[in-house]
């Protein structure tokens, strides 16, 4: 047997956090000590009771799960799970930064799941890691700018069909524009995901991609051929055969890129 793990919810919806209510009570080594609807309860709640465990809403109606944080000491920084409804900047940190995150609207067997995880870890005493991803996240939020993550994150969030697939960046073959949707394409398949080609750009640029065509991004490693027409034009070659023409605007980076 352990001490019960002293666990506060924070949540501005009442229904959502009257769901974790009814789920903790079927778990005997969890306490619930406190629930919280907005950040500055969350913050005095965190300081006065001091839990092992915070199920945090990233979006809260006074301020964000992360502004919360910033007003908490390291020292008395609980367990962080993060429950929301999917939101692109938020995922990317949950990812790297959570004990564990779950998705709204999530099932009671993965809030089991998830729950077992932080018991499991009390009880064995398993802190490795931890520690240090929490300091990874007060200093991200000291100093928020995507090259945090994209020195550290080697995977893509896909949201699709009602799930998160992670693929490496470095499988991404090459991405095309489609209407509002960015087509990502590996070796193993095609990816749809709605979101432009400068933002997934931004995500990959400490990568080997470049921009070729106002509708097309290309992983240079991947580059079997460069061709040259009579005329001045470009176009590459990748190793899947797949044919590209470079358009003017981004002719000058390219070869920069390149070397040549």
């Amino acid at each position: 047997m352990i001490a019960p793990i002293k666990a506060i919810i924070i949540d501005d919806e009442f229904l959502a956090r009257k769901r974790v209510f009814n789920l903790l009570n079927d778990i005997e080594d969890i306490q619930l000590i406190e629930e919280c609807s907005s950040g500055k309860e969350a913050i005095k709640a965190i300081h006065d009771k001091k839990p092992d465990l915070i199920f945090l809403d990233i979006q809260i109606t006074d301020m964000t799960g992360f502004d919360i944080l910033k007003q908490i000491d390291e020292s008395a920084m609980p367990l962080i799970i993060f429950i929301t409804a999917f939101d692109e900047f938020a995922l990317k940190a949950f990812d790297f930064f959570a004990f564990d995150y779950l998705l709204k609207p999530f099932k009671d067997e993965r809030f089991f799941q998830s729950t077992n995880k932080v018991i499991d870890l009390f009880t064995t005493n398993k802190s490795d890691g931890l520690n240090k991803k929490i300091n990874n996240l007060l200093q991200y939020i000291e100093n928020p700018n995507a090259d945090f993550f994209e020195t550290k994150n080697s995977k893509l969030a896909i949201k699709a069909n009602g799930k998160i697939s992670f693929i490496e960046k470095s499988d991404i073959k090459y991405i095309q524009a489609s209407g509002y949707y960015a087509e990502i394409f590996t070796e193993q398949k095609k990816y749809l995901l709605r979101e432009s080609l400068s933002s997934l750009l931004h995500q990959l640029k400490s990568f080997n991609f470049i921009r070729i065509h106002r509708s097309t991004i290309i992983n240079t490693s991947l580059i079997k051929e460069v061709l040259y027409s009579n005329y001045g034009e470009i176009d590459v070659k990748m190793q899947d055969e797949k044919l590209f023409r470079i358009s003017k605007s981004y002719k000058k980076e390219f070869q920069k890129k390149m070397g040549f």
